[in-house]
């Protein structure tokens, strides 16, 4: 196929290929999926039986392009990075703690988590304020990752005719979208099914009780409380009692009986009783949450009501949550005041080292701000919160060539991160450099899936300067998404 063999001459052209090979390769090799449904070189037929590893991953990418172009996706580096923490501590104790994975938000008070194919997980704001304790959010992750090691999805299309690995991306986006709004979503998923079988969603039901069983184990080697899931499977069931009883039996993927909590309850037992500590960050990401989600006024009432009675949550969390509000009221020096007080109270935290970043960042003569940054980056070096708000102080002190260091060595260990790339195309506008400002909004635009934002930017990156290297790269990957964009375009108007 010409579009992959030119990937030798891509990945050739020079130092900023070499810096951007993990996106392109993950774009060429995935975004074709899509495209070239017809033409795939042999990934399967009527008597393939297992779906790759390497499809898995495939497959989940491609739906993530999907999701992130959702207005209900998250976007939020704190709770992200958060999820993340708690869900690689969870795979080091699986049964493939090797498996990449990346963890989610969707913002949306439905009580739901979701495994996509690949190691792709997401979990429903509703789902993480619902949890009473950490160990009961880790129930849920347990289980999705279980999923994902026992390669339930993969299973689920063995044996089945897949002409294109897309096709499964779509089914899995309908899915999610079925079980936030099923009456919308079903005509999708007709549509994504393309005639297969029913028993495509129904072969993922069937494997709910193995993925509690590995989820458990999961579990209680990660330190958590095991007693935690049948807990809070009970907790979810009277919870969306009212929800599932609405939804069509055939759309719920985590059917939640009496029968499958008792065996739960009966495995847990068995085991010693473990009372596990909630970790700060947890009970900090849910006040986040709140402070998110309601209005500025109701959230400052009821961080207020919290901490004025005493009675319930931790001190610190409510504090933490109540500045939130206050920002986000602009009542900024009630926000600073209160943040004096967080901070004689609360231990060192990346996510309360962030926020004081932003109280400092509000007085604009304070000339220590970037002393800060510099002090909290060696502090908590992986929080990328901290990493955006640094660089965007740079950007403001014009400190142009810092921060393009400070992202360059970023993009070097998190090559996928579509922030880094916004954050540099800004740094090369300020200083004029307009080609490689275009040329990084191009990585930005397709690691959102964007391929004709992408196509777009790297047309304007080739209309921007005149340096033989980059016009050379540029050339070279407007050749190839240019060919993905045509293949897609043929693949629409072909008679179905």
């Amino acid at each position: 196929m010409e579009l992959q063999s030119d990937v030798g001459e891509l990945l050739g052209s020079g130092a900023i290929i070499t810096r951007m090979q993990k996106i392109l390769l993950s774009a060429l090799f995935t975004l074709p999926f899509l495209a070239y449904a017809d033409g795939l070189p042999d990934l399967g037929d009527i008597s393939q039986e297992v779906v790759s590893p390497q499809m898995e991953r495939q497959i989940g990418e491609q739906s993530m392009y999907q999701i992130r172009a959702q207005k209900n996706y998250l976007d939020d580096p704190e709770i992200a990075d958060y999820l993340n923490r708690l869900g690689e501590r969870l795979v080091s104790n699986s049964n493939e703690p090797s498996q990449p994975f990346e963890f989610f938000v969707i913002n949306d008070n439905s009580i739901n988590a979701f495994a996509l194919p690949g190691g792709f997980i997401g979990v429903n704001t509703g789902l993480i304020q619902l949890a009473e304790n950490e160990s009961q959010l880790a129930s849920v992750l347990s289980h999705e990752i279980s999923h994902v090691t026992q390669h339930h999805l993969a299973r689920m299309v063995s044996g089945q005719r897949y002409d294109s690995l897309a096709t499964m991306a779509a089914m899995a986006v309908a899915i999610l979208a079925a079980r936030n709004n099923p009456d919308v979503a079903s005509a999708a998923i007709i549509s994504a099914q393309g005639g297969a079988e029913q028993r495509q969603l129904n072969f993922t039901r069937d494997n709910e009780k193995e993925a509690d069983r590995i989820g458990l184990g999961v579990l209680e080697k990660s330190g958590f409380d095991t007693r935690a899931m049948p807990a809070f499977f009970e907790r979810m069931q009277k919870a969306t009692q009212i929800q599932e009883g609405d939804t069509p039996s055939w759309l719920r993927t985590h059917p939640l009986t009496a029968e499958r909590i008792a065996d739960i309850d009966n495995r847990v037992q068995q085991t010693p009783f473990k009372l596990v500590a909630d970790s700060l960050d947890f009970q900090l990401m849910q006040a986040r949450i709140n402070a998110m989600q309601k209005s500025p006024q109701d959230a400052v009432a009821y961080f207020k009501s919290a901490l004025g009675e005493q009675r319930f949550g931790n001190p610190i969390a409510q504090r933490y949550g109540l500045v939130l509000a206050l920002l986000r009221d602009n009542q900024n020096t009630l926000a600073a005041s209160e943040f004096d007080t967080l901070y004689k109270q609360a231990p060192s935290t990346a996510a309360i080292a962030t926020l004081g970043g932003q109280i400092k960042r509000l007085d604009k003569q304070d000339k220590d701000v970037l002393a800060y940054y510099r002090k909290a980056l060696k502090q908590f070096p992986e929080y990328h919160a901290l990493v955006y708000d640094y660089a965007d102080v740079l950007l403001q002190a014009q400190q142009y060539q810092d921060v393009l260091k400070l992202l360059d060595e970023q993009i070097f260990v998190d090559g996928d991160n579509a922030k880094l790339y916004e954050l540099e195309a800004r740094a090369y506008s300020a200083l004029g450099r307009q080609q490689e400002s275009h040329h990084m909004l191009a990585y930005y635009q397709i690691l959102h899936g964007n391929l004709r934002g992408t196509i777009e930017q790297l047309e304007l990156a080739k209309r921007a300067g005149n340096d033989y290297y980059q016009l050379s790269t540029i050339e070279t990957e407007l050749k190839q998404y240019r060919a993905i964009l045509d293949a897609q375009r043929k693949k629409t108007k072909a008679p179905q």
